[in-house]
């Protein structure tokens, strides 16, 4: 299975890792690093992550306020957000289509 993430996914994820960098040297990088270790996971077992709404499902980072929000179409994981959990539930429905 391959994965691609949506366009403000990448920005999600790119703009945390920046911001935790710039608090603590290093930190942007385990950041990065978790959510990468959160994909391969899904990769192998993409039914661990809870539903939110229809096949859309997320699985939350440890150490980190976060979730990766996503879902599988044949054999591509497809990441919707990497979502702080301090935004609102389901900011990301519009990028469900593009």
């Amino acid at each position: 299975m391959n994965y691609e993430l949506h366009p403000e996914a990448e920005l999600e994820l790119l703009d945390a890792a920046a911001r935790y960098e710039s608090e603590i040297p290093g930190l942007g990088e385990r950041f990065a690093d978790e959510v990468e270790r959160v994909v391969e996971l899904l990769l192998e077992r993409p039914e661990l992550g809870a539903r939110v709404a229809g096949e859309i499902r997320h699985l939350v980072l440890h150490r980190f306020p976060f979730s990766v929000i996503y879902f599988v179409a044949r054999d591509l994981l497809y990441i919707l957000a990497v979502a702080h959990s301090s935004r609102g539930p389901g900011y990301w429905a519009s990028r469900v289509g593009r």
